[in-house]
């Protein structure tokens, strides 16, 4: 129904601390899925958008503030599939090269204030509840449909990694990868790491997906101070990362896992010989909002 070809390789990191510590580290590229519907979004929106072509609903109506990469891939994917889409986007209309390319494929914008926001149920119904043809997807794609496609990263791999590591903002991705891990018998541990402040919740919305109760553990050190939310060390971080291995990381998911990676390394966590993976969940276009953050080393001439 949906043809995508999904180039996703996992593809090996060397860093010095790697080699002293006698690991190896290895990035799940779905950042090069696709350039718009990237990282875990196309994984999310699969089978949301089967699901409404199976509905014979043809309007993606969803939600997600001015930088989100939700919004965009939905907006990508409403254009290359064959449907409308509209967002509610949280906040004033502040502009942002993300909301201008949502724009650039053909996704309609309302700009919704912060209390109204909260309720989406209730705006969906509000504007939407006399349209047969509108589909609900909720924020970030959170769902059921969502943890099926997540789960489906698991099949992929083809190497043997004792530890799996994923960021984590509502949960869903890293419900999807432990039930794939359930559904192949995998004995990797998953560990999560939390991008916003308080995610105590996150343990409940992981585990409300499954009957048994899944392998994995949350590190809750590493969100630098809320969603979205940076400090000078991750953006040092980030910056040294890019430059030394040629990956981009974004500040929101990717950059926080990999800083707790490398910290937990640091620490010997893990024994040597032991193999991990990252998840590197896309959402690069964010990086642009950095732009007036971020300092950089300067290197000497020639």
């Amino acid at each position: 129904m949906f043809a995508f070809e999904i180039y996703s390789p996992e593809e090996e990191i060397f860093h010095p601390l790697f080699k002293e510590k006698e690991v190896r580290v290895f990035l799940k590229r779905d950042d090069m899925i696709h350039p718009f519907i990237s990282g875990n979004k196309w994984r999310k929106l699969k089978y949301n958008l089967i699901k409404a072509r199976e509905e014979d609903k043809n309007h993606l109506i969803t939600f997600g503030g001015v930088w989100s990469n939700h919004l965009l891939a939905t907006a990508c994917a409403a254009a290359k599939f064959g449907f409308k889409a509209t967002a509610f986007v949280r906040g004033e209309g502040v502009a942002s090269e993300t909301l201008f390319l949502c724009r650039m494929f053909g996704m309609e914008l309302k700009f919704t204030e912060r209390d109204a926001y909260r309720n989406k149920r209730l705006l969906f119904d509000t504007f939407y509840s006399n349209d047969t043809s509108a589909f609900f997807i909720d924020e970030g794609g959170a769902g059921a449909e969502a943890v099926q496609g997540c789960s489906e990263l698991v099949t992929e791999l083809k190497g043997n990694y004792q530890h799996i590591f994923c960021a984590a903002g509502t949960g869903t991705t890293a419900a999807g990868i432990l039930k794939g891990l359930l559904i192949n018998n995998s004995r990797a541990l998953l560990h999560v790491i939390p991008v916003l402040k308080g995610a105590e919740f996150l343990k409940e919305e992981v585990n409300k997906h499954f009957i048994d109760n899944p392998l994995y553990e949350i590190h809750n050190s590493y969100h630098f101070g809320g969603y979205a939310k940076t400090q000078p060390d991750l953006l040092n971080f980030i910056s040294d990362f890019s430059a030394s291995t040629g990956i981009l990381a974004d500040q929101v998911y990717t950059g926080k896992m990999m800083y707790g990676v490398f910290d937990l390394i640091r620490q010997d966590y893990f024994p040597s010989g032991t193999n991990i993976l990252a998840v590197h969940t896309g959402g690069l276009f964010g990086l642009l909002g950095l732009k007036e953050k971020m300092t950089f080393k300067t290197q000497s001439g020639h």
